[in-house]
């Protein structure tokens, strides 16, 4: 006897239309990035965006004095410039703080309100720092005072500043500036001893 031939009479499932209006959403937010990306990267080309940055121009150690009971006393004056190389974008520059330390004492406190800096310009900052009177401990006394005597006092000036700008009209850009470097002075005349101090990467 011939075996019965057998037709199947299930119907295959069709696609659920909320699987396919995913699937759309998904390409268009696919291409929506993949045209996002494009445009960065041409606006990028185009502006050639600069990273904002600050440096040390300027430095007068205005006033030191140890006495014998190891109190310090100091004022310092120092030019901080904040830069914006950017042709077609401003900078908005805020949490400036910066300390100034001696023999691992900080000595005093740099801080600026937020500022805004104009397409390819700069703002200047003139610290006047006096400190109270610090007392020392006998090495640190000792230390100031061999300084004094070689005429030659080491400061390290360390902080930082947050930056952002926008990249034309596609992105804005955010960056912390760091500042850390050691200021040298000859204390006899209070003259500044020139060296690189800047967050711009060399």
């Amino acid at each position: 006897m011939a075996p019965k031939t057998k037709f199947s009479t299930h119907r295959e499932r069709a696609t659920n239309p909320l699987v396919w209006c995913a699937a759309i959403i998904c390409t268009i937010l696919t291409v929506a990035v993949i045209i996002a990306g494009i445009a960065t990267f041409i606006g990028y080309l185009v502006i050639h965006p600069r990273v904002p940055y600050v440096s040390v121009m300027d430095a007068h150690l205005d006033h030191i004095q140890i006495d014998y009971a190891g109190i310090l006393e100091i004022q310092v004056t120092i030019l901080i410039r904040a830069q914006n190389g950017n042709e077609k974008a401003h900078a908005s520059f805020s949490d400036s703080s910066y300390s100034l330390s001696l023999n691992g004492e900080v000595v005093a406190q740099l801080v600026a309100p937020p500022f805004e800096v104009g397409k390819n310009s700069s703002v200047d900052f003139n610290y006047v720092v006096p400190s109270s009177p610090i007392p020392l401990r006998p090495d640190q006394a000792e230390d100031v005072d061999t300084g004094l005597k070689k005429d030659l006092i080491r400061f390290d000036l360390k902080g930082s500043t947050r930056v952002r700008w926008r990249i034309g009209h596609l992105a804005s850009v955010r960056f912390l500036c760091r500042l850390e470097c050691r200021l040298r002075f000859h204390p006899l005349n209070g003259t500044y001893i020139p060296s690189r101090c800047s967050s711009k990467a060399k």
